[in-house]
Protein backbone atom coordinates (compact mmCIF):
# COMPACT_ATOMS: atom_id res chain seq x y z
CA UNK A 1 0.00 0.00 0.00
CA UNK A 2 0.70 3.54 -0.81
CA UNK A 3 2.47 5.51 1.60
CA UNK A 4 0.27 9.51 2.18
CA UNK A 5 0.87 11.33 -0.64
CA UNK A 6 3.45 15.37 0.01
CA UNK A 7 0.32 17.53 0.12
CA UNK A 8 -1.54 15.32 3.29
CA UNK A 9 1.99 15.39 5.12
CA UNK A 10 1.86 19.31 4.58
CA UNK A 11 -1.51 19.72 5.07
CA UNK A 12 -1.50 17.97 8.50
CA UNK A 13 -0.59 21.14 9.74
CA UNK A 14 -1.81 23.45 8.07
CA UNK A 15 -5.11 25.56 8.73
CA UNK A 16 -8.87 23.98 7.98
CA UNK A 17 -10.53 25.82 5.20
CA UNK A 18 -14.06 25.58 4.37
CA UNK A 19 -14.06 23.96 1.01
CA UNK A 20 -17.90 23.45 1.00
CA UNK A 21 -21.24 24.32 2.46
CA UNK A 22 -24.97 22.95 2.27
CA UNK A 23 -26.92 25.48 4.66
CA UNK A 24 -29.77 22.63 5.26
CA UNK A 25 -29.39 18.77 5.88
CA UNK A 26 -32.01 16.50 7.11
CA UNK A 27 -30.30 13.23 6.91
CA UNK A 28 -26.54 14.15 8.17
CA UNK A 29 -27.41 14.73 12.29
CA UNK A 30 -30.39 12.16 13.27
CA UNK A 31 -33.10 14.25 14.69
CA UNK A 32 -31.98 17.95 13.85
CA UNK A 33 -32.06 20.38 11.10
CA UNK A 34 -28.60 20.95 10.23
CA UNK A 35 -26.17 23.06 8.24
CA UNK A 36 -23.09 20.95 7.15
CA UNK A 37 -18.88 22.32 5.80
CA UNK A 38 -16.81 20.21 3.91
CA UNK A 39 -13.11 20.84 4.94
CA UNK A 40 -10.96 19.74 1.84
CA UNK A 41 -8.00 16.61 2.42
CA UNK A 42 -8.16 12.97 3.42
CA UNK A 43 -6.01 10.40 4.81
CA UNK A 44 -7.94 7.70 2.82
CA UNK A 45 -8.96 6.52 -0.35
CA UNK A 46 -11.85 4.70 -0.38
CA UNK A 47 -13.29 3.70 -3.89
CA UNK A 48 -16.92 4.57 -3.23
CA UNK A 49 -16.06 8.22 -1.41
CA UNK A 50 -18.34 10.31 -2.89
CA UNK A 51 -15.89 13.57 -2.48
CA UNK A 52 -13.56 12.61 -5.01
CA UNK A 53 -12.42 17.11 -5.50
CA UNK A 54 -12.35 17.19 -1.76
CA UNK A 55 -10.27 14.44 -1.58
CA UNK A 56 -7.68 14.52 -4.61
CA UNK A 57 -7.70 18.36 -5.22
CA UNK A 58 -8.88 20.30 -1.81
CA UNK A 59 -6.31 22.78 -2.94
CA UNK A 60 -7.90 23.74 -6.50
CA UNK A 61 -11.48 24.62 -4.92
CA UNK A 62 -12.32 27.91 -3.53
CA UNK A 63 -11.94 28.71 0.25
CA UNK A 64 -15.71 29.84 2.22
CA UNK A 65 -14.85 32.21 4.85
CA UNK A 66 -15.43 31.05 8.17
CA UNK A 67 -17.52 34.38 9.15
CA UNK A 68 -20.15 34.07 6.16
CA UNK A 69 -21.18 30.62 7.67
CA UNK A 70 -21.34 32.18 11.08
CA UNK A 71 -23.39 35.34 9.95
CA UNK A 72 -25.89 32.36 8.17
CA UNK A 73 -25.80 30.26 11.63
CA UNK A 74 -26.42 33.52 13.87
CA UNK A 75 -29.26 34.27 11.24
CA UNK A 76 -30.99 30.98 11.41
CA UNK A 77 -30.05 29.97 14.67
CA UNK A 78 -33.94 29.44 15.27
CA UNK A 79 -34.61 26.65 12.27
CA UNK A 80 -30.48 25.65 12.36
CA UNK A 81 -30.22 23.35 15.00
CA UNK A 82 -27.09 22.02 14.67
CA UNK A 83 -23.20 22.00 12.54
CA UNK A 84 -21.87 18.91 10.83
CA UNK A 85 -18.11 19.25 10.34
CA UNK A 86 -17.04 16.77 7.66
CA UNK A 87 -14.37 16.19 5.17
CA UNK A 88 -12.34 14.88 3.62
CA UNK A 89 -11.28 14.18 7.33
CA UNK A 90 -11.68 17.22 9.80
CA UNK A 91 -8.56 16.05 12.19
CA UNK A 92 -6.07 16.16 9.69
CA UNK A 93 -5.40 19.70 10.32
CA UNK A 94 -3.28 20.57 13.90
CA UNK A 95 -5.19 24.00 14.17
CA UNK A 96 -8.55 22.42 13.85
CA UNK A 97 -9.55 22.80 17.92
CA UNK A 98 -9.29 26.19 16.82
CA UNK A 99 -11.19 25.99 14.26
CA UNK A 100 -13.77 24.56 16.27
CA UNK A 101 -13.54 26.53 19.11
CA UNK A 102 -14.42 29.73 16.75
CA UNK A 103 -17.26 27.92 15.51
CA UNK A 104 -18.94 27.06 19.04
CA UNK A 105 -19.13 30.39 19.48
CA UNK A 106 -22.36 30.37 17.58
CA UNK A 107 -23.46 28.51 20.73
CA UNK A 108 -25.15 26.15 17.83
CA UNK A 109 -24.59 22.33 18.97
CA UNK A 110 -21.42 21.06 16.42
CA UNK A 111 -21.28 17.22 15.04
CA UNK A 112 -17.67 16.08 13.88
CA UNK A 113 -17.82 13.15 10.97
CA UNK A 114 -14.39 11.18 11.25
CA UNK A 115 -12.56 8.16 10.41
CA UNK A 116 -11.41 7.73 13.35
CA UNK A 117 -7.30 7.88 12.28
CA UNK A 118 -6.02 10.00 14.67
CA UNK A 119 -7.54 9.24 18.61
CA UNK A 120 -5.10 11.93 19.95
CA UNK A 121 -7.37 15.03 18.19
CA UNK A 122 -10.30 13.00 19.13
CA UNK A 123 -9.08 13.10 22.64
CA UNK A 124 -8.43 16.64 22.70
CA UNK A 125 -11.89 17.87 21.46
CA UNK A 126 -13.66 15.65 23.77
CA UNK A 127 -11.75 16.97 26.72
CA UNK A 128 -12.29 20.03 26.05
CA UNK A 129 -16.11 19.68 25.33
CA UNK A 130 -15.83 21.29 21.83
CA UNK A 131 -18.26 18.60 19.89
CA UNK A 132 -21.57 17.62 20.81
CA UNK A 133 -21.82 14.42 18.17
CA UNK A 134 -19.51 12.37 16.55
CA UNK A 135 -20.35 9.98 13.53
CA UNK A 136 -17.16 7.58 12.99
CA UNK A 137 -17.06 5.37 9.95
CA UNK A 138 -15.47 1.69 10.58
CA UNK A 139 -14.44 0.63 7.34
CA UNK A 140 -14.02 -3.06 7.70
CA UNK A 141 -13.39 -5.29 10.01
CA UNK A 142 -11.19 -4.57 12.78
CA UNK A 143 -9.94 -7.97 13.96
CA UNK A 144 -7.44 -9.41 10.97
CA UNK A 145 -7.46 -12.45 10.16
CA UNK A 146 -4.93 -14.46 7.93
CA UNK A 147 -6.16 -14.48 4.86
CA UNK A 148 -7.66 -10.89 4.97
CA UNK A 149 -4.80 -9.13 7.23
CA UNK A 150 -5.37 -5.97 4.80
CA UNK A 151 -9.20 -5.47 4.53
CA UNK A 152 -9.04 -1.94 5.91
CA UNK A 153 -5.96 -1.37 3.60
CA UNK A 154 -7.72 -2.64 0.92
CA UNK A 155 -11.01 -0.45 1.19
CA UNK A 156 -8.79 2.81 2.29
CA UNK A 157 -5.88 2.49 -0.10
CA UNK A 158 -4.00 3.87 2.15
CA UNK A 159 -1.34 1.26 4.62
CA UNK A 160 -3.87 1.90 8.12
CA UNK A 161 -2.85 1.57 11.78
CA UNK A 162 -6.36 -0.05 12.82
CA UNK A 163 -4.92 0.04 16.33
CA UNK A 164 -6.46 3.97 16.36
CA UNK A 165 -9.06 3.12 14.81
CA UNK A 166 -9.83 1.30 17.96
CA UNK A 167 -8.16 3.94 20.35
CA UNK A 168 -10.96 6.12 18.84
CA UNK A 169 -13.58 3.93 18.94
CA UNK A 170 -12.79 3.17 22.67
CA UNK A 171 -12.58 7.25 23.18
CA UNK A 172 -15.73 7.76 21.87
CA UNK A 173 -17.92 4.91 24.04
CA UNK A 174 -15.98 5.91 27.06
CA UNK A 175 -17.16 10.07 26.53
CA UNK A 176 -20.34 11.64 27.88
CA UNK A 177 -21.56 12.62 24.34
CA UNK A 178 -23.93 10.92 21.82
CA UNK A 179 -22.46 9.31 18.37
CA UNK A 180 -23.00 6.90 16.00
CA UNK A 181 -20.57 3.75 14.33
CA UNK A 182 -21.38 3.34 10.56
CA UNK A 183 -20.10 1.52 7.28
CA UNK A 184 -20.63 1.84 3.87
CA UNK A 185 -21.38 -1.30 2.12
CA UNK A 186 -20.70 -1.52 -1.04
CA UNK A 187 -20.85 -4.50 -3.32
CA UNK A 188 -17.55 -6.22 -3.61
CA UNK A 189 -16.30 -4.40 -0.42
CA UNK A 190 -17.75 -6.22 2.49
CA UNK A 191 -19.88 -9.18 2.80
CA UNK A 192 -22.16 -10.04 5.61
CA UNK A 193 -19.78 -11.63 7.50
CA UNK A 194 -17.70 -8.42 7.56
CA UNK A 195 -21.04 -6.89 8.98
CA UNK A 196 -21.16 -9.34 12.08
CA UNK A 197 -17.42 -9.04 12.77
CA UNK A 198 -17.78 -4.78 13.07
CA UNK A 199 -21.28 -5.17 15.11
CA UNK A 200 -19.17 -7.81 17.06
CA UNK A 201 -16.57 -5.74 17.95
CA UNK A 202 -18.82 -2.46 19.09
CA UNK A 203 -21.06 -5.16 21.12
CA UNK A 204 -23.63 -2.44 23.15
CA UNK A 205 -22.94 0.64 21.12
CA UNK A 206 -25.47 3.38 21.68
CA UNK A 207 -25.64 3.33 17.60
CA UNK A 208 -24.85 1.48 14.13
CA UNK A 209 -25.54 2.64 11.04
CA UNK A 210 -25.40 1.23 7.55
CA UNK A 211 -24.90 3.09 4.67
CA UNK A 212 -26.31 1.88 1.46
CA UNK A 213 -23.61 2.50 -1.58
CA UNK A 214 -24.97 5.26 -3.96
CA UNK A 215 -22.97 4.85 -7.54
CA UNK A 216 -22.13 8.70 -8.04
CA UNK A 217 -19.53 10.62 -8.42
CA UNK A 218 -17.21 8.25 -6.75
CA UNK A 219 -13.37 8.52 -6.32
CA UNK A 220 -12.97 5.20 -8.39
CA UNK A 221 -14.41 5.12 -11.63
CA UNK A 222 -14.96 1.57 -11.69
CA UNK A 223 -17.59 2.15 -8.67
CA UNK A 224 -19.56 4.07 -10.81
CA UNK A 225 -20.85 1.28 -12.85
CA UNK A 226 -21.30 -0.99 -9.71
CA UNK A 227 -25.31 -1.58 -8.98
CA UNK A 228 -26.05 -0.58 -5.18
CA UNK A 229 -26.85 -3.95 -3.15
CA UNK A 230 -30.39 -4.95 -2.93
CA UNK A 231 -32.40 -3.39 0.26
CA UNK A 232 -33.04 -6.99 1.05
CA UNK A 233 -29.50 -7.67 1.39
CA UNK A 234 -28.83 -4.76 3.73
CA UNK A 235 -31.79 -5.41 6.20
CA UNK A 236 -31.04 -8.98 6.67
CA UNK A 237 -26.56 -7.50 7.15
CA UNK A 238 -28.66 -5.06 9.87
CA UNK A 239 -30.71 -7.70 11.68
CA UNK A 240 -28.05 -9.79 12.02
CA UNK A 241 -26.01 -6.95 13.54
CA UNK A 242 -29.04 -5.90 16.11
CA UNK A 243 -27.34 -9.27 18.34
CA UNK A 244 -24.52 -6.94 19.46
CA UNK A 245 -25.73 -3.50 18.83
CA UNK A 246 -29.73 -2.80 19.63
CA UNK A 247 -30.09 -0.04 17.27
CA UNK A 248 -28.97 -0.79 14.08
CA UNK A 249 -30.57 1.04 10.66
CA UNK A 250 -30.14 1.84 7.06
CA UNK A 251 -29.60 4.83 5.46
CA UNK A 252 -29.95 5.77 2.13
CA UNK A 253 -33.11 3.29 1.37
Amino acid sequence: MRSPPSFLRKQAGGTAKIKGFNPTTLIDWPGRVASIIFLGGCNFRCPYCHSPDLVLNPQKLSDIPVDEVKSYLKEKKGWIKGLVITGGEPTLYREIEDFIADLKKTDIPLKLDTNGSRPEVLAKLLKKNLIDYIALDIKAPLKPTPNKNAAYDLITGLKTDISKIKRSIELIRKGNIDYEFRTTIAPGQLESEDIKQIASFITGARRYILQQFVPNNTLSPEMMETKSLPIEKLEKMAEAARTYVAEVSIRGR
